[in-house]
């Protein structure tokens, strides 16, 4: 208890001490209770009252994170809310700021849902990612034919692509009938395909709800018979923030019905806009080739000369040829005639006949002296050759030979000059004046035969 005489402290500072210990005191909290009075201003924010039997609280879910709450918030739905508590100083309201809502009762089920999951993606349930056709040549629609999905799909094909054939197949979406008659909804259509195969995509949608709605949508038969179909599918299911195990066996997914719709076919509009622009690119192109070709014609047109003209400059040249051609031919001509009469003067001067004669009798006198020469040649060099060869027989080794002397060689015709070049056994040729002798070499004190001399 405050002492009597201390200073009062004012709404603001009572506020903020108070903001500062609720803050303090209580931290992160999960709070359950009924929603009562949901407002939604245009700032974005989400205002309410969370009450039970005996109490409220009043709450604030600002826009930064409303928009990752999934779930529609209702008056009368039971939710837990995740936030902090805290005061609101300028009006002192005592409030809880959420950070996340869910409604209550589903935890099992969304942990039962990531198990489920978690199996599916491992067996490869959620691996499918076949192109879709774009635009479909026959789309089927499997939904609710008096929900909002398809009242929203068909709006926009009208205004994108009317020209598209669609296939209505009506199923429940929500509620025990919902998965039997979207699987039966879906072997029929595999069952028909070999029967109509301008059907070519699948969009299997329907509009936003809560946890509880989309249920059907976390069907495990559901998603395996959409990942066996032979047909491929688009999901488009719930909100964007909505992510449903069919959305994952999908072979696209699509954030909601209208989103579906709009990536299944182009924009016509936006084709026709495209087309037009491709089009003026075209005429600019042809244009412009135009434009460079006239210019190109032009230019070739003022190159090119009339083919008179061309053919009078011919005419011209081919005359002026002829004339220089006939000028040198006559020029060669005058030129030939006057060598050959030079010729023929030259050739009346000197006559073959007496060039003849002349070379008959210089040929008679050359025979009459070459006929005294020659014996006198003949007996010079004779004499010369006599001289000669006595002076060659006087140096000959025949001469010295003819006087008793040998020339020994051995069996390699090599000529023996000393006693060591022989030894004894060795076969010798003896060179004589007049002949050769076969000789063996003895040892120097062997006994000589008869009528044999040794060399030693």
């Amino acid at each position: 208890m405050s002492h009597p005489d201390a200073p009062p402290l004012s709404v603001s500072e009572l506020n903020h001490s108070a903001r500062q210990l609720l803050e303090g005191r209580f931290g992160d909290i999960w709070v359950e209770g009924e929603l009562s009075g949901v407002s939604r201003p245009s700032s974005g924010h989400v205002y309410f009252t969370l009450k039970d039997e005996h109490a409220q609280l009043r709450g604030a879910l600002f826009r930064s994170r409303a928009r990752f709450v999934g779930a529609p918030m209702r008056d009368g739905d039971r939710v837990k809310v995740r936030g902090r508590l805290s005061v609101f100083e300028p009006r002192g309201d005592y409030q809880l700021i959420a950070e996340a809502v869910q409604a209550a009762g589903l935890g099992e089920l969304l942990a039962a849902y990531e198990r489920l999951k978690s199996r599916l993606d491992s067996e490869g349930v959620f691996a499918n990612a076949r192109p879709l056709a774009c635009p479909p040549r026959h789309l089927l629609i499997i939904t609710s034919p008096t929900g909002a999905a398809i009242r929203d799909v068909l709006a926009v094909l009208a205004a994108r692509w009317p020209m598209v054939n669609v296939t209505l197949i009506p199923v429940a979406v929500q509620g025990r009938e919902a998965v039997p008659t979207m699987i039966s909804a879906l072997g029929l259509l595999n069952r028909q395909a070999n029967l109509a195969p301008d059907r070519d995509v699948i969009l299997l949608t329907r509009g936003g709800g809560s946890l509880e709605d989309l249920w059907a949508f976390n069907d495990e038969h559901l998603a395996r018979a959409i990942f066996h179909s032979r047909l491929p599918i688009m999901s488009a299911v719930g909100h964007e923030v909505d992510a449903t195990l069919a959305d994952f066996a999908a072979d696209a997914r699509a954030p909601t019905p209208s989103a579906g719709a709009a990536r299944l076919v182009p924009d016509r509009h936006d084709l026709g806009h495209r087309l037009a622009m491709l089009q003026a690119r075209l005429m600019r192109a042809i244009q412009s080739r135009l434009d460079g070709e006239g210019q190109r014609l032009d230019h070739q047109r003022a190159r090119l000369r009339h083919p008179g003209e061309k053919l009078q400059h011919r005419r011209q040249a081919l005359a002026q040829l002829t004339g220089r051609l006939t000028r040198a031919l006559q020029a060669r001509l005058t030129e030939a005639s006057r060598h050959q009469a030079q010729l023929q003067r030259r050739l009346t001067a000197h006559p073959p006949g007496r060039q003849l004669a002349l070379a008959e009798r210089r040929l008679e006198t050359a025979s009459q002296r070459l006929s005294i020469a020659a014996p006198r040649v003949l007996a010079r060099h004779r004499e010369r050759l006599t001289a000669v060869a006595r002076e060659l027989h006087a140096v000959s080794p025949l001469a010295v030979l003819g006087r008793g002397y040998a020339i020994l060689e051995d069996e390699q015709a090599r000529v023996v000059r000393r006693a060591d070049d022989a030894a004894p056994g060795d076969r010798l040729s003896a060179r004589l004046g007049d002949g050769r002798l076969t000789l063996e070499v003895l040892p120097y004190d062997a006994d000589i035969p008869t009528g044999k001399r040794s060399n030693r």
